[in-house]
């Protein structure tokens, strides 16, 4: 049960968070006060957003593809961008007969898991894997059902996935090293690094990814990353270079880049 907008004239709360920079004030109030369950908690919660801690990470919870997803503090916050690399992955699943096999690595907080399972009215066998032990504990919140795994990258992963994965969704951290500081205070100070930093050009991990990808595909199978639109070349020469069809796609209405790579066995 949320708590009466009484307890804290909405006025006073709109105000406060304009006042610390909140370009959308009025509605930041009212998840604010739909999500808090006492006059305490409210105001504890307000404290904690105008001290600049992510909206998300204040309510518990965000917003991504419809679903309202587990977010824990500290933890990344998935980006509304993301929900066009979701919108391709669903339907490239689609065309897989029977039940996909879908892998989101570099999970997070299961987020993109958790909408393209969504996505296929849960008609998928989903598996999900990251290194960061919070993200994972909200992974296995968000993705009942699910396989959760943490470790660094594939290495988790049970040796029978191999060759079985129908769908590889991966939004790794692209960010180059010397950008993170330019990253907004909210990203940069309240989410982890190693979930934003991607090394030097900003594809240490993309590359990663990529290399090890056509061990777990199976043929025909598709490995979609997300990245910026100055990083698709780059990503798609690496998704060439370890045996995989490149394409890129875009999305101006989401700003966002995905390159989609499918695997094309040998021996096919």
């Amino acid at each position: 049960m949320s708590v009466s907008s009484s307890s804290l004239p909405s006025a006073e709360i709109v105000a406060r968070l304009r006042a610390a920079g909140c370009v959308f004030a009025e509605d930041e109030a009212e998840l604010l006060v739909s999500t808090a369950a006492t006059a305490d908690a409210l105001a504890a919660m307000l404290e904690r957003r105008v001290a600049g801690e992510p909206l998300e990470h204040v309510l518990g919870w965000a917003s991504f593809c419809g679903l309202r997803v587990h977010v824990e503090p500290g933890v990344f916050v998935p980006r509304p961008r993301t929900e066009f690399l979701i919108d391709r992955a669903v339907a490239l699943a689609r065309e897989v007969p029977g039940r996909p096999v879908v892998l989101d690595m570099c999970c997070g907080t299961g987020a993109m898991g958790a909408a393209v399972a969504a996505g296929l009215a849960g008609r998928v066998e989903l598996h999900a894997a990251d290194l960061d032990p919070a993200a994972v504990r909200c992974a296995r919140r968000n993705l009942p059902g699910a396989h959760v795994y943490r470790g660094d990258l594939y290495d988790p992963l049970p040796p029978s996935l191999r060759g079985r994965v129908d769908v590889l969704i991966t939004s790794p951290p692209y960010v180059p090293s010397e950008s993170v500081a330019l990253l907004p205070p909210e990203a940069r100070l309240h989410e982890p690094r190693f979930a934003l930093d991607g090394g030097e050009d900003g594809l240490d991990v993309v590359r990663r990814v990529i290399a090890a990808a056509p061990i777990w595909l199976t043929p025909g199978g598709r490995l979609l990353v997300e990245t910026s639109q100055n990083q698709a070349a780059t990503t798609a020469e690496a998704v060439s270079s370890a045996g995989l069809l490149p394409r890129i796609a875009t999305s101006p209405e989401y700003d966002a880049t995905t390159v989609i790579g499918t695997f094309i066995h040998p021996a096919s």
